[in-house]
């Protein structure tokens, strides 16, 4: 099946999103050109486009953006999250509805498809991405390629067939593409209108230690903010090598792939650390992570969580938090053991994001407290964790 230009049937077609199917959707390329493959979701945030495909947990995916307008404000080097320039560490492909117009903004330094371009980030405007989100919701998510030639000259067929052979997500461990490949300290704290970012240099400070599976640049500086030295380690860093870095407590990082491939190394550092009685706070593969350490089992989504405005409630305090998430896996919450508290649940579809352990200083969420660009409801999940830390403790 093939599905036309949304609004202009008479342009030469310059780009193509391929499923494995045989559905094809033409339109306008921009951006890098060639070819990737991926899972194809959907993101239903109006703002944070850069912040979104700069997101190292949507390493292997291609992204469907909602909301029709994207590229408006440019891109600006403040804005990127992952540490690194590899367009292999973040989303492989951004689908669009409306043309990208030249930038109107003050802190734009570049517009979106040259900046997409500098990154091997392969664009697609002009389709119906109603269409394509109904399908998504309806079917889940699709493995698809993402083409864009300017001379419009693309061979469906094959195109097709490496879609349908692409192994996709599940038993895939890519924390081992987007991590660091050393460690290394920060000291950024989070930026502040008028002021840009600050420094955070008290050296007396409590130590947090942040196992990078695909972190987030914010949470490195929220933890900065909350007075902590931060230091990152590789995803694959043994127990000895984090304590030997003397910490007051571990972040276990956001990141992409399957959480129980990636577990097959990190886990049983987790457990140690646990039996240590060392404070965690896991966010997003770290949450998921964290439950696979202590016996519980996560799945596969149908459509995954991919947004700006989802609802989650905090058993511990009553309220319901708008938060930024980004998974297409999931805690299973029948399998969590006895000595875990379900702390948050979304009000979507009731899945878990949030646990606690009964018996040790660890607690982790689904979703993303860091959140930039935003919502900032979930903010004091950060204080909460610097509270336990044992220098922080009352």
């Amino acid at each position: 099946m093939r599905l036309c230009q949304e609004n202009d049937k008479s342009t030469v077609t310059t780009g193509l999103l391929v499923l494995s199917d045989g559905t094809v959707f033409e339109g306008r390329g921009f951006g890098a050109t060639g070819a990737v493959v991926g899972e194809v979701c959907f993101n239903t945030a109006m703002t944070g486009y850069q912040e979104i495909l700069t997101d190292p947990s949507y390493a292997g995916q291609i992204i469907t953006f909602t909301f029709p307008h994207i590229g408006n404000v440019g891109v600006n080097p403040e804005d990127i999250e992952n540490i690194s320039d590899a367009a292999s560490t973040a989303a492989r492909g951004a689908i669009v509805r409306a043309p990208v117009t030249t930038p109107s903004n003050y802190r734009a330094q570049i517009d979106l498809p040259g900046w997409m371009k500098r990154r091997g980030i392969v664009g697609l405007a002009g389709i119906d991405t109603r269409a394509l989100t109904a399908r998504i919701r309806e079917q889940g998510m699709p493995h698809g390629v993402i083409a864009h030639d300017p001379a419009g000259n693309f061979d469906i067929s094959t195109l097709q067939a490496q879609a349908a052979e692409w192994r996709g997500l599940e038993g895939s461990d890519l924390a081992r593409d987007v991590t660091t490949v050393k460690s290394y300290s920060v000291e950024q704290t989070a930026w502040k209108w008028g002021e840009g970012y600050g420094k955070q240099d008290d050296p007396e400070a409590p130590h947090v230690v942040v196992m990078d599976f695909g972190v987030k640049r914010n949470i490195l500086r929220l933890l900065s903010t909350e007075n902590c030295r931060v230091s990152v380690v590789p995803a694959q860093a043994s127990f000895d090598d984090i304590m030997e870095l003397a910490p007051d407590g571990v972040v276990l990082s956001n990141g992409p792939g399957d959480p129980a491939a990636t577990g097959q190394y990190a886990v049983p550092v987790i457990r140690q650390l646990i039996e240590h009685k060392m404070p965690l706070l896991g966010i997003c593969l770290g949450h998921q992570m964290l439950a696979l350490a202590v016996g519980a089992s996560t799945r596969k989504m149908l459509q995954g969580h991919h947004g700006a405005n989802h609802p989650v409630k905090d058993h511990t305090t009553g309220k319901v938090e708008i938060v930024s998430m980004n998974h297409g896996f999931t805690v299973d919450e029948t399998t969590l053991p006895d000595n875990v508290e379900q702390t948050h649940t979304s009000l979507f579809d009731g899945s878990n994001s949030g646990i606690a352990l009964k018996d040790a200083p660890a607690f982790s969420v689904q979703h993303h407290p860091e959140a930039s660009p935003g919502p900032q409801d979930s903010y004091y999940l950060f204080q909460r964790f610097v509270d336990m830390l044992p220098k922080n403790k009352k």
